[in-house]
């Protein structure tokens, strides 16, 4: 995805559900974050910072280096380092609870001066920067680090994000019961450089410019962007397919703030699923190679996992969980049910959509068992019925990865493709929907890989039909954060 040059969340549009074209509704936005604190308020040193480093990204190749040429001669360079570092300095007085890290942010500017403006190497900060260790409600955050965001930007440019906290008591009383996960950190933004004004959500250790990988102790997700871009799509949707949306999930798109606690919870349980269950291969499948398609059920096992448990609190004997527990179980269903459905299925590329098919998927399983229909240009749900049928999905991917386990690759790779097929059209001109037969079997598994089309299950009519008229509610949602929807 390319870069975005603005440093504000874009205009959201609305459309009329049959007719009309993108309507821009003034952007009446001001300089505060979700709470309506001025973002400068987030110490006297940020704007400071801020500018700098939006600055010095002007200056790095997309390694994250500076030309030596260009350093060499240009005095601006230095001085915004400079900048930086004292501005780092100056917000100890502000974020004492983060001060090991800013000191080490420091030391890897200095550093990164001395070696002449290099590829960064920013190991000794990242491994100084604990959020994880005190997730307190409101606490806030403030990170420079050279990195590529995720679903943003692959360049590794330097950021900086000031950030805060969401842990409201109920999520951790789930986290310190059933539901550990001591690396989980659910955030939301306070302001951001332009790396960040785009869809990614999170802030991974991973994606940071360093010399060696540590053991990663925490990864951070932006609650406030998701349940704020969910709030719009689905808003939209539900009028383009003049859906009846039920009391709990219409209040998810009324209120920011539930919304957000909802994704926290969502993300609290799903983060966890990474590592847990019948796993026939590395979650974390970044590292490997494979089909997209094995993305595809990785992430939607996760959130049919979190769909499950959520049935399961929701239906819990009385002062098993807290009524705020309960009462959210119920709203992370709906969140989960139509972001799949809707924002996951029409966002981003056809090109190897990994997410995009789970939505697909999900809507398919749910149309064709008969418990969400599409009749006379009407969507509607049957609501007694489509927990079961959407956990029903969640076990059909958790049998596949139960019996993989005693399958060779490419078999649990067929097997897969069967799974995903057998609900979802391929492609007419795929190789792989040909059969065993017609792959190639006998040599290394990137030709199984290297077979599958960039687009190997195409929308659906009612996909594309959808997405012409919500493409643009959809791409503008980009850069969103909570201050971007009304309240």
């Amino acid at each position: 995805m390319h870069q975005s040059t603005s440093q504000h969340p874009k205009p959201q549009f609305t459309k009329d559900a049959i007719t009309g074209e993108p309507e821009v509704v003034e952007d009446e936005r001001d300089d505060r974050d979700a709470g309506g604190v001025s973002r400068a308020s987030v110490s006297p040193a940020w704007a400071t910072l801020k500018q700098a480093v939006t600055t010095l990204r002007g200056y790095q190749r997309p390694d994250g280096s500076v030309d030596p040429l260009v350093s060499a001669r240009s005095r601006e360079v230095h001085e915004l380092v400079d900048t930086i570092v004292d501005s780092l300095r100056a917000l100890t007085a502000d974020f004492a609870h983060d001060a090991d890290y800013l000191a080490a942010a420091v030391r890897d500017f200095e550093r990164w001066v001395n070696d002449g403006f290099g590829v960064p190497d920013f190991y000794d900060s990242l491994v100084a920067f604990h959020p994880e260790a005190g997730r307190v409600d409101g606490r806030r955050h403030v990170v420079v680090f050279p990195m590529y965001t995720q679903n943003g930007s692959s360049d590794k440019l330097f950021e900086a994000v000031a950030m805060e906290v969401i842990w409201p008591s109920f999520v951790a009383e789930l986290e310190a019961g059933d539901y550990s996960n001591k690396l989980f950190v659910p955030i939301r933004f306070l302001d951001f450089t332009d790396g960040y004004d785009t869809n990614s959500a999170v802030l991974f250790p991973e994606t940071v410019s360093m010399r060696a990988v540590p053991a990663f102790t925490w990864g951070a997700i932006f609650a406030d962007r998701e349940a704020a871009r969910f709030r719009v799509v689905v808003r939209e949707a539900a009028a383009v397919t003049r859906l009846e949306l039920p009391v709990g999930a219409q209040q998810l798109l009324d209120d920011q703030a539930l919304a957000e606690e909802t994704f926290v919870m969502w993300d609290l349980i799903h983060d966890r699923t990474h590592m847990r269950g019948d796993l026939p291969f590395d979650p974390f499948m970044i590292k490997q190679r494979m089909p997209y398609f094995l993305y595809t059920l990785e992430e939607l096992r996760c959130d049919l996992t979190a769909f499950r448990e959520s049935v399961r609190i929701e239906r819990s004997s009385e002062g098993e969980y807290s009524a705020k527990a309960v009462e959210t179980a119920k709203r992370v269903q709906y969140a989960i049910l139509f972001d799949r459905i809707f924002r996951f299925a029409l966002s981003g590329t056809r090109v190897r959509n990994y997410d995009g098919l789970g939505g697909q998927l999900l809507f398919a399983w749910l149309h064709q068992r008969h418990v969400l229909h599409w009749t006379d240009t009407r969507l509607t749900i049957d609501w007694p019925e489509i927990a079961d049928q959407v956990i029903a999905l969640g076990a059909a991917i958790d049998d596949l990865y139960w019996r993989s386990i005693d399958r060779p690759k490419t078999a649990h790779w067929l097997a897969a493709y069967d799974l995903v097929s057998s609900v979802v059209t391929p492609n007419p001109a795929s190789v792989w929907a040909k059969g065993p037969d017609a792959l190639p079997l006998d040599g290394p598994p990137k030709g199984l890989t290297d077979a599958v089309l960039p687009d190997e299950f195409p929308l659906s009519m009612f996909y594309e039909a959808l997405a012409k008229k919500m493409g643009d509610v959809v791409e503008g949602t980009s850069g969103i954060t909570a201050a971007g929807v009304a309240r």
